[in-house]
């Protein structure tokens, strides 16, 4: 089964993007849904036999991830999950800490990026209501990539850019102006952040 997840979730990713027809809201959601909960059981066989909060974080954040992705229909509800998720992932991370002068200053670019990103987004957002909430985010999503970086693990900063790009496309897309095949980008780009995350896990075996 650890063998054959990997292509089953990849498969299941395919037909999401590229296949499912317009069906009711109740089948895309459960078929968008899928690929990650067969990301979630990953991670658990993943686990190594000595584990550390970082496993555990990232599991609680792939789940809270599985929530938003089946409600951010309703915007504010799906944004607030997948903010949780962040957090948990931020903590983990930090739990796993490595500092070094070259991967600190990644916080430099990462700043930079979230200042011309969120001032492009919230000078676009006609909600006021939103501002707050869509701030929030990106702040907590910034400090999730960077602290992911701090930790040494390749395939943990790479599945946290991704989830940063992810987010760009659907935030710009959604707030700025289209962005053409945003659709097929912010999907390919987020369940490649969450399987680099899960696989991430077998890693992690000292403190």
């Amino acid at each position: 089964m650890k063998k054959a997840l990997p292509s089953l979730i990849l498969l299941t990713a395919i037909f999401y993007m590229f296949i499912l027809p317009d069906w009711p809201l109740v089948i895309k959601l459960f078929f968008k849904g899928l690929p990650i909960a067969l990301i979630i059981i990953y991670a658990f066989i993943n686990l190594p036999k000595q584990r550390f909060f970082i496993h555990y974080a990232i599991i609680i954040g792939l789940v809270f991830s599985l929530v938003g992705d089946l409600t951010l229909h309703w915007f504010v509800i799906g944004l607030s999950a997948f903010l949780v998720g962040h957090i948990f992932y931020t903590i983990g991370f930090i739990s796993k800490f490595r500092p070094s002068l070259v991967r600190g200053i990644t916080f430099i670019p990462v700043i930079i990026y979230s200042y011309i990103l969120g001032n492009g987004i919230l000078s676009s957002i006609k909600d006021s209501t939103l501002i707050l909430p869509v701030t929030l985010y990106i702040i907590v999503i910034s400090i999730m990539a960077w602290t992911a970086i701090m930790t040494r693990n390749i395939y943990t900063a790479i599945g946290a850019i991704l989830f940063v790009i992810s987010d760009s496309i659907l935030a710009w897309n959604m707030f700025v102006t289209n962005v053409p095949l945003s659709g097929i980008l912010i999907m390919m780009t987020y369940y490649g952040a969450q399987f680099l995350l899960a696989y991430s896990l077998r890693f992690y075996k000292t403190r």
